[in-house]
């Protein structure tokens, strides 16, 4: 077997494991925390697995055998060398301790030219303070009428937001798919062949259930540790503004972002809003909550800036490929 058979499959293995473990609980985590109660593991596995097929297969037939949605045309298909698969080993270490990092910059970065990666981080950075913005605003609206921490939901509205749950958990779960499975599917070629494309759906069905059987994992203590996201209500009013963002900017270009600074730019906003309308929630608890986020954020970008800078200066022009 070709060593770069053999960096493929290790590289795409570890990729598919660390962007599902890691930046899945973005889309997933307010549904396994509002539904996890009422729901078996396995139940809420399917259900996120059967959309998920359906995003995958839509991508292949729109994007003539492209799962990514595009989102790869500036980064053409390079034989996957070591250094390659160093980088979702990166990400899978750092997801294990519960860091929410970008993969787009950890893994993308790898294979990305230093410009493409400064168009990157732009797109993301814009990203982050749309979120934020979008956020703060809407949740100053909805604090005049609600406070999701102490409001009870009236027992007419009960079943409609639990509904409601399932229907916008789907929509954001494919929006997200559609700018994140890039991130893996950069270790294959452009176009997958039927017989390929089945193999990545039932390793990634594999990897959801397990996701959903460790109830979301380290990372899903960042959505726990926000106000009400147990909620029905608040994951609905969350999915719907993350999905909006999500799908203007994968309207906007094919360039890829990450989804990561986006959410937490949501999660920022949202927190601001609610301790700017909530007496009793004041700044200087935000603050610790939204600038740990930050200083994760922060540092995955460095380890990213890193790996590219390493393999385009010191890695490649020495020649060990």
């Amino acid at each position: 077997m070709e060593m770069t058979l053999v960096y493929t499959i290790i590289g795409f293995g570890l990729a598919g494991y660390s962007v599902i473990g890691n930046d899945s609980i973005q889309t997933l985590g307010t549904f396994i925390a509002s539904k996890q109660k009422w729901f078996k593991w396995y139940t809420l596995a399917a259900s996120a697995s059967f959309v998920m097929i359906l995003a995958l297969a839509w991508g292949w037939y729109s994007y003539d055998g492209d799962i990514s949605y595009g989102r790869l045309n500036r980064i053409p298909y390079q034989q996957i060398q070591w250094y390659h698969a160093v980088a979702p080993a990166i990400l899978l270490l750092l997801t294990r301790i519960g860091i929410p990092v970008s993969t787009t910059f950890l893994v993308l970065s790898a294979f990305a030219s230093t410009v493409i990666l400064e168009k990157m981080l732009m797109k993301s950075v814009v990203g982050y303070g749309l979120a934020a913005v979008a956020a703060y605003i809407c949740w100053v609206v909805i604090s005049k009428f609600i406070n999701e921490k102490f409001d009870e939901v009236e027992d007419k509205w009960i079943g409609f937001w639990r509904n409601s749950v399932w229907v916008t958990s789907g929509w954001l779960w494919w929006v997200w798919l559609s700018h994140d499975v890039a991130n893996i599917a950069v270790y294959l070629p452009r176009q997958l062949s039927p017989t390929l494309l089945i193999t990545v759906m039932a390793y990634f069905t594999v990897l959801l259930f397990y996701i959903f059987y460790i109830h979301g994992g380290p990372i899903q203590k960042v959505v726990l540790d926000k106000t009400g996201t147990r909620y029905a209500r608040s994951a609905t009013i969350i999915n719907i503004i993350y999905a909006g963002v999500l799908y203007y900017f994968k309207e906007l270009n094919d360039l890829p972002m990450s989804t990561t600074w986006v959410f937490v730019g949501l999660l920022c906003g949202r927190e601001l809003a609610i301790s700017t309308m909530n007496k009793d929630y004041k700044f200087k608890y935000v603050f610790p909550l939204i600038g740990k986020d930050f200083i994760k954020m922060i540092f995955g970008l460095s380890v990213s800036v890193g790996i590219v800078l390493a393999i385009h200066y010191i890695i490649i022009p020495n020649g060990y490929f």
